[in-house]
Formats: C-alpha cells, sequence, structure tokens
C-alpha cells in the first residue's frame, strides 16, 4: 500500500459551471427540512441572544462584564470542536447532532426557569450561556458537514449561502421578535421559546433516515486518531490554511462589532429592547441583500475579490457604526455590516469546503469553527478592554482599521486556490501483496517507493515532489523524506512512515482526484524498469511475527 498503481485513464477535468440560482439546493427535500427546521430554530437563538443581552445590561454596566457574554457563547467551540468534529467523521453525524441540540434545550429551559422565578445573577447567566455554547459546539462540525451530502455537488455554493441567510436573517427576525417579546412578556419568555425551537431540528433528524456510508476499514479510528489525522490533514492543505488564515484576521474584527453592540445600543444611541431587536434586524435584512447580490457578483467577481470587498464594507461600517449618534446613521452601518458579513463568511465557508474531502469534512470544518469562534471568543475579550479604558467609539474604528490588513493578507492567502481541487474519492491505489496480514495496530509501516531518473532533471524531480509528500503527509505520514543514492545518483528513494497498518489502509481510501495530477508528474521522470519497486515494511518490534515471516510486504507498481 503506498502510492503503487495508478489506474491509466487520465483524470477527468472539472468543468467549471455558471454559478446555480441560490433557491435551487431548496428542492431537495430533506436539505429543505433540515434547513427550515434550522431557521426556525435559529430564530429561537437570536431571540434568546438579544434578551440575553439585554439581561446582562440590566443587570450591570460593566462592559467587560457585557463583552464576556460573547467570550462565554464562542469560547466553547475553541475547546470541544476539535473532539466534535472527530466524533462526527467517526460515528453517525445525526446522533450527534441529536444529543447537541437535546443539550441546548434543556440549558436553555434552566435559564428561562431561573430568570421566570427571579433568581438568575449575571454570573448564573454567564454560565448558563457557556452551557449553550457547548451544545453549539458540539452540533456545528457535524452541521456543517452535513451540507455536501444533502445536495449535489453543482449546488454547494448555493446551499452554503442558504446556510448563511437562515443564520443571519434568522438574526434579524429572531432580533425584532425578541425585542418585542422581551418588552411585553419579560427576558425568562424568549430564553423558554428558544427552547421549544429546539424540538424542531429534534424532530426532523429523529425522522430522516440517513444511509451511512459503508465503513470498509476492518478498524474505526479511534477519537484521539482522528483528532490527529484531523489536524495533520490541516497542517498539510495550503488552500485550506489560506481560508483559516483569512478567517482569523476577520472574526478577531468583526467581533468588536458584536460584543459592543448591546452597549452602543444602550448607551450611545439610547435605545430601548424594541430599538435594539429593530437594530439587529436592519443587520439581517443587509444579509439578505448580500445573499441576494452574491450570485450577480460571483458571474464578475472570483471568490478572493469578492471577499476583499466584504471586508472592506464591514470595515467601514463599523467605523460609521462608532461616529453614529442616532438610529438612522446607525442602521445604515448596520446594513452595510450585515451585505458584507454573508459575503465574507460565505465566500470563507465555500472556500473551507472546497479544500476538504469527505472522510476528513467534520473535522477540517471543526478546525475552520475553532478559529472563526476562537478568534470572536478572543477579540470581544481584548475589544471589551479596550472600551473599558478608552470608550465605545476607540475599539470600532481600530477594528475596522485592522480589518483593512485582510486585503493585504489576501495578496498572500487566497481562497481561490481551492476552486476546481477535485475532493472526489479516486481510490487509484493497488494493494500490495503480503504474505502474512498485520494487525490493525501494528506499526510504525515505513513505505518506500524507487525511482530512476535523467540527472539532468533532478532538479525537477525533487521540486515536483515537494507537493507529492504533501499529500502523504495530509493523508496520514507522520514523515515523509526524499533520498539520493550517492553512489548511484540517478537512483532516488521516497519513503513516508505511517502510525499503523489500519492508518495506511485508510491511506489507500483517502487518495483523491486531484492527488493522481501530482502522482503522475512525478511518475513521468522514472526512467527505470516498469512496474516500479515498492516496499511496504512494518516495524520487527510491531507484534509478535510468525515463525519466518519476515516484518516486510513487497509490491511493484505500474505507472
Amino acid at each position: 500500500m503506498g502510492q503503487t498503481a495508478v489506474n491509466e485513464k487520465e483524470p477527468v477535468p472539472i468543468e467549471i459551471k455558471e454559478p446555480v440560482a441560490m433557491w435551487s439546493p431548496l428542492a431537495e427535500p430533506i436539505f429543505r427540512s433540515i434547513w427550515l427546521a434550522g431557521l426556525f430554530s435559529n430564530i429561537g437563538t437570536w431571540m434568546q441572544d438579544v434578551g440575553a443581552a439585554w439581561l446582562m445590561t440590566s443587570m450591570t454596566s460593566s462592559p467587560d462584564m457585557v463583552a464576556s457574554m460573547q467570550t462565554a457563547t464562542y469560547l466553547p467551540f475553541f475547546l470541544l470542536s476539535l473532539p466534535a468534529g472527530a466524533v462526527a467523521d467517526v460515528f453517525d453525524r445525526r446522533k450527534l447532532l441529536a444529543i447537541g441540540q437535546g443539550w441546548m434545550l434543556v440549558a436553555a429551559s434552566i435559564l428561562g426557569v431561573l430568570t421566570l422565578t427571579g433568581m438568575v445573577s449575571p454570573w448564573a447567566l454567564l454560565i448558563l450561556t457557556f452551557m449553550l455554547g457547548i451544545g453549539n459546539a458540539i452540533s456545528a462540525p457535524a452541521w456543517n458537514a452535513l451540507t455536501p451530502e444533502l445536495v449535489a455537488a453543482s449546488k454547494l455554493e448555493p446551499a452554503i449561502a442558504l446556510n448563511g441567510v437562515s443564520f443571519n436573517a434568522s438574526r434579524g427576525i429572531g432580533a425584532a421578535l425578541g425585542g418585542l417579546v422581551v418588552a411585553a412578556w419579560g427576558t425568562a419568555s424568549v430564553f423558554l421559546i428558544n427552547a421549544a425551537s429546539f424540538l424542531t431540528i429534534i424532530f426532523v433528524l429523529l425522522r430522516w433516515k440517513r444511509v451511512q456510508e459503508p465503513n470498509s476499514n476492518y478498524q474505526r479510528e479511534s477519537i484521539f486518531g482522528a483528532i490527529r489525522a484531523g489536524i495533520r490533514y490541516v497542517q498539510h492543505s495550503p488552500g485550506l490554511i489560506s481560508v483559516l488564515a483569512r478567517c482569523c484576521l476577520f472574526a478577531t474584527c468583526a467581533s468588536a462589532m458584536w460584543a459592543l453592540l448591546p452597549l452602543v445600543g444602550r448607551q450611545q444611541l439610547r435605545l430601548d429592547s424594541i430599538g435594539y431587536g429593530l437594530l439587529l434586524s436592519v443587520f439581517g435584512v443587509g444579509t439578505l441583500m448580500g445573499a441576494f447580490l452574491m450570485p450577480v457578483f460571483r458571474r464578475h467577481m472570483s471568490i478572493d475579490h469578492l471577499n476583499s470587498a466584504g471586508n472592506l464594507l464591514f470595515a467601514v461600517s463599523m467605523v460609521v457604526l462608532a461616529l453614529s449618534s442616532n438610529f438612522g446613521i446607525a442602521s445604515i452601518a448596520m446594513l452595510g455590516c450585515g451585505v458584507s458579513w454573508i459575503l465574507v463568511n460565505s465566500t470563507l465557508n465555500v472556500g473551507a469546503q472546497m479544500a476538504v474531502t469527505a472522510w476528513v469534512r467534520a473535522r477540517a470544518m471543526a478546525v475552520y469553527i475553532l478559529l472563526f469562534q476562537g478568534s470572536v471568543a478572543l477579540g470581544s475579550f481584548i475589544w471589551g478592554q479596550v472600551a473599558l479604558r478608552y470608550g465605545l467609539s476607540v475599539p470600532l474604528i481600530a477594528a475596522g482599521s485592522i480589518m483593512c490588513l485582510n486585503l493585504i493578507c489576501a495578496l498572500k492567502y487566497k481562497i481561490g486556490t481551492t476552486e476546481g481541487f477535485d475532493t472526489t474519492s479516486s481510490s487509484h491505489w493497488s494493494d500490495p501483496k503480503i504474505v502474512h496480514q498485520p494487525e490493525p495496530d501494528d506499526g510504525p509501516v515505513l513505505i518506500s517507493v524507487e525511482y530512476v531518473i535523467d540527472s539532468t532533471k533532478a532538479k525537477e524531480f525533487a521540486d515536483a515532489c515537494v507537493l507529492l509528500g504533501s499529500q502523504r503527509r495530509r493523508d496520514g505520514a507522520y514523515q515523509w523524506h526524499l533520498f539520493c543514492d550517492l553512489a548511484e545518483p540517478t537512483r532516488y528513494l521516497e519513503t513516508f512512515m505511517v502510525e499503523s497498518w489500519a492508518e495506511h489502509v485508510r491511506q489507500h481510501e483517502r487518495v483523491i482526484v486531484s492527488d493522481r495530477i501530482a502522482e503522475q508528474k512525478v511518475d513521468s521522470y522514472h526512467i527505470g524498469e516498469r512496474p516500479r519497486k515498492v516496499r511496504h515494511m512494518l516495524s520487527a518490534y510491531a507484534s509478535e511475527q510468525p515463525p519466518g515471516i519476515p516484518a516486510i510486504v513487497e509490491s511493484t507498481s505500474e505507472a
């Protein structure tokens, strides 16, 4: 096993199609059901967000305590996203989602009862907000990883945009309703409504008969092993790293607006709960505008240019919000924030989804969520401390100015590198001929591939192998090397090590269509006998070997 036999047929070129209609994914029944349930639940969540922010500002006027609400909401993502992503890839995502929604149902219910009985305090509100964040962190990687299996690949981009619409339009609807409900019946009512909203997703999930993809491995990945594999995948995926770099800078700066908006509404604009809800509703209208405009923009702009334009608009809007003293100007700023929020987040999410393949999707999205929400949590704390010392305007203006650096960051970290990256499983590696079947946990395993090349093309060959080495590491190798024979300079040996035989079996299932391009380029330099010599060596101390059976298996490949 290792890169051995490659099928003779050429990789199928990826067809670049015109963007499809934004609403087309809703034609898929299961996507429509989950999307509608998510919309209703998100409305409940944002109603709670308004109620919780308003309740906290009524109990304390401390900017850092108010800003800590954002930290309590998003810190669980930083702590739990990776384990949740690993569980979502290894086990049934549907069940994991149901558990997460059930957890949030209980936490929201407790908060509602405490508030209703007058027993809530600022710290109790923070703790239960943190508990809700735990449920959200458990659910988020599985939720994000579901989209590609609910719609066809051609509808992925509009499906992601629709998820953004659900999340952000519900912010506007929920904010408006939350402000009205808080004014009419008090904050306890929005907490209890939010608790009830989780029942809709649980109902849809329990009715969904998800077809679990068959697991061809003879041993399921352990959770810790799956986490390591996910981190290794991210480390060696340049396209995904570009998305994550852009994501962190945007989220850290944008968190200033979310962390300080309740205080801007109460202290700077002198709004009541209804006015604050209406201000957030304007943001929701902006996200709807952005969602409708995005397919139009995509016909004329690359994903990178659209992301940069969104960053610039958000930065300008934050500065306007910082300087505004009346509801009208603040509403214009929030409209701009809404449009740019959906543009930036949709392009980032699309870039992340395009950069990963099915076997690691939830883990990769968990890293994306972890960094995004972790940046929001850290940024909220930082901007809260700045506001405590210098007032509300300074952190908003500073965050807007720093966000403009994303335009410079875009020169190096391009999201568009993920477009045209075919992550379809290829399974073009051949099985080795072995005389002894190792145990799944036996290892480490050393794989070597021998090449004979034209010495005048040595540098070209070595340069081509760099991408190949990155692919080996991404899919399971913890070491990779390329050696030149000092006695015979035309002979090269590629080696890579995998921690166990089971992990190497999984490598065979992880190779994708785009990998074949790099593999065939490297193999084109081989001028020696074919098939090439490929060896698989198992550590002599891996396990008890049967008498006379060496800890080595050998196979050949045809290129």
